[in-house]
């Protein structure tokens, strides 16, 4: 792993992007040896519907900048955080879109990965409100590819995190979203 890596998840407020990079950081910091980590967030005034961002960075050293510049992953959930985020990220990095509500992908020095992300928390799981949790199961991939954090320690935090009556049907969003970025080709 380098010495920083930058996790930058955008959409829109109620997306649950905010409690993704939170738990994205958890997974880092307390089930991870050896890691540093910050987590920050910002949303627009109109919070529900408006734009929204959460990064995540995870160093293996002190950090001494907290935000994020030029994010390694990206996760993109609406055409608006395309336009305004895509570019940011660095050079052969990732961006994971969601192919429901992303249809104008950039031209961009990085690997794009279109999956189906609100299509299988709707479809598959019946329930849109776990989209961010389709989104953290392609993350925990990308991590686990990195070689950054497990996949255990993400579904692990993510466990901790929700409500004690929606754990299994956010363990089943995590598992879809991994298995989706597993079998998904960038282009």
């Amino acid at each position: 792993m380098m010495s920083r890596y930058e996790i930058r998840f955008a959409g829109s407020g109620g997306q649950g992007i905010i409690l993704a990079a939170v738990i994205a950081g958890e997974a880092a910091a307390l089930y991870e040896e050896n890691l540093y980590v910050v987590q920050t967030q910002s949303y627009g005034p109109e919070a529900r519907g408006g734009k929204s961002k959460a990064e995540v960075v995870i160093s293996t050293v002190p950090i001494d900048y907290p935000k994020v510049t030029r994010p390694n992953l990206q996760v993109i959930l609406t055409q608006q955080a395309c336009e305004e985020f895509s570019a940011d990220t660095l050079p052969g990095g990732r961006i994971i879109f969601d192919d429901s509500f992303v249809t104008d992908f950039p031209q961009v020095d990085a690997y794009i990965y279109q999956l189906p992300i609100s299509r299988i928390a709707r479809e598959q799981l019946g329930r849109e409100l776990v989209t961010n949790m389709v989104a953290l199961g392609a993350v925990a991939r990308v991590l686990e590819l990195e070689n950054i954090v497990r996949p255990e320690s993400v579904k692990k935090a993510i466990l901790e995190k929700v409500p004690a009556g929606t754990k299994e049907l956010n363990a089943k969003a995590f598992d879809e979203g991994y298995q989706v970025f597993k079998k998904s080709l960038h282009l």
